[in-house]
């Protein structure tokens, strides 16, 4: 079931391809959409019959590369779980929000059908070599999506994304094949190198390994000050790029941080752990106050990302303070990052659909352009009011139970960096208040612009069909949290029962 579900799409993808010349576009819009639910269908399933007792399930194994030690080892646990189910889901609204695309629907199709299984293959891999080919082929397709469905810069954006994140990719790569050489018998499967924990009593070797593989999952994370790719392919990229690069290609590098830095190099990520604590708290921080500073929504949204990854990247790494807190605490840490993963994927998924809503009407993210608009879109204000008061971590919501994780399972190790770290919540609401303020109330105001229409129809069925369901998870898992919960606690404690080793 797990090989099904990450190559359904890309098998699709190819089906589109080979169609006749004269399928018309809505054809193709239906084979996408019904392609996309099926994988969401199949993640369920997943779920239904996943045991909450812990460990890896859905295993599958098949030779691939024999001699150099290159397996197709793929599986699911409490980590890549609900992530696999953040792809589907994001994915399907993206289907359902692209249902107007007009410039070559085939393309577009097959592209983000390709990209989801880079996404789900990247979750499920427990090969490095595996994690590194579908991480390295989700730049290629998110390349051609911004240069070929972007804004006036998407070239640049593009070509800056592209060159950012495969230089990372590199690095990540120098690091794999450290853990390799380290490894007797050498081999690049994830579950025997976490076994072996092949670099221990090796402190320089340890530490220049886990610099390679740092580096690489910082570009694609992106911390600071990795992170200056990020602001221009958001808003050159269409929404729905956006919507995925935020939402989850993001996710790639915190996810390898639980998945491979810290299980597989427990006693280098120990020693370095407060250089993470440090770019976590930087990156709240400088994310929050450049964010405040823009006029630019979609922009906005972007730097507001780089603040939330840099919850994760503190959580993770107060995580690693193994003597100056309990393991109750730790594992809260470790639990709230990967749930912190699953709320960020749903907010600024929505939020850059939003935008791209505002983008199709206005034809410009420039917030002094707009005002009032709650009076002629009560649905688009009401759904933006939503993401951004969960995104700024208001009780009730899925960005509530996540940071409220991070801040108590990090405060008792790291108590001056997490103090540090909440004033980013106040920033964060600080500037979501005021891009409300400026969009939805007052008189009435829309851009005047060549080809721009003087009114603003309310949110469409397409869209709505796209952003309500993620933000209604947003609030179950704000509410009733459970669920996913039971998911990943065990998983957590598994990784800090290896990170203590």
């Amino acid at each position: 079931m797990l090989t099904a579900l990450v190559f359904v799409p890309v098998a699709v993808a190819l089906l589109l391809f080979a169609l006749p010349g004269r399928t018309t576009p809505t054809v193709v819009r239906i084979v996408w959409i019904m392609a996309s639910a099926l994988e969401l269908a199949l993640v369920i399933a997943m779920w239904a019959g996943y045991s909450t007792n812990g460990g890896m399930q859905y295993e599958q194994r098949a030779r691939w590369i024999p001699s150099a030690g290159v397996g197709y080892h793929v599986g699911v646990d409490g980590l890549s779980l609900p992530l696999l189910a953040l792809t589907c889901l994001l994915f399907l609204a993206c289907a359902l929000y692209s249902l107007r695309e007009k410039r070559r629907i085939r393309e577009f199709a097959a592209l983000f059908l390709f990209l989801e299984t880079t996404c789900l293959g990247l979750f499920a891999a427990l090969d490095l070599i595996l994690f590194f080919v579908f991480f390295d082929l989700s730049i290629v397709a998110m390349y051609f999506i911004i240069a070929g469905w972007g804004h006036r810069q998407a070239a640049r954006a593009a070509l800056k994304f592209f060159l950012y994140t495969f230089i990372g990719s590199l690095a990540l790569l120098l690091g794999f094949i450290g853990l390799y050489l380290a490894a007797s018998p050498h081999t690049f499967d994830m579950v025997e190198l976490t076994k072996q924990n092949p670099l221990a009593g090796r402190s320089v070797y340890g530490g220049l390994v886990l610099l390679a593989i740092v580096v690489g999952l910082a570009v694609k994370t992106p911390t600071v000050p990795f992170h200056t790719w990020l602001p221009l392919a958001h808003v050159e990229a269409p929404a729905a790029g956006s919507a995925i690069l935020a939402g989850v290609l993001l996710k790639m590098g915190t996810y390898g941080f639980v998945r491979i830095a810290m299980p597989m190099l427990p006693e280098a990520w120990r020693r370095y752990a407060l250089v993470l604590v440090v770019i976590g708290v930087l990156s709240v921080l400088h994310g929050a106050l450049v964010a405040l500073a823009q006029t630019d929504f979609k922009r906005m949204v972007a730097y507001t990302s780089v603040n939330h990854m840099g919850y994760i990247v503190l959580a993770i790494g107060a995580a690693a303070a193994t003597s100056d807190s309990s393991a109750q605490a730790r594992s809260l840490a470790v639990t709230g990052a990967v749930t912190q993963m699953v709320s960020h994927g749903l907010l600024t998924g929505a939020l850059f659909l939003l935008a791209g809503v505002l983008y199709e009407r206005g034809r410009t993210y420039d917030m002094g352009a707009y005002s009032g608009l709650a009076a002629v879109a009560p649905a688009f204000a009401a759904m933006t009011g939503i993401a951004a008061f969960a995104s700024l971590g208001l009780p009730g919501f899925s960005g509530f139970i996540a940071e409220f994780q991070i801040f108590t399972g990090s405060l008792g190790p790291r108590p001056v960096a997490t103090s540090l770290a909440v004033i980013g919540i106040l920033l964060t609401a600080g500037l979501f208040l005021r891009a409300l303020r400026q969009l939805l109330m007052g008189p009435l105001h829309l851009p005047d612009a060549p080809g721009t229409p003087r009114a603003f129809p309310d949110i469409r069925l397409h869209e709505g069909l796209a952003v309500v369901p993620l933000l209604v998870l947003a609030v179950v898992l704000g509410v009733a949290p459970r669920f996913l919960l039971d998911i990943i606690e065990p998983a957590s404690r598994s990784v800090l029962e290896l990170l203590t080793r």
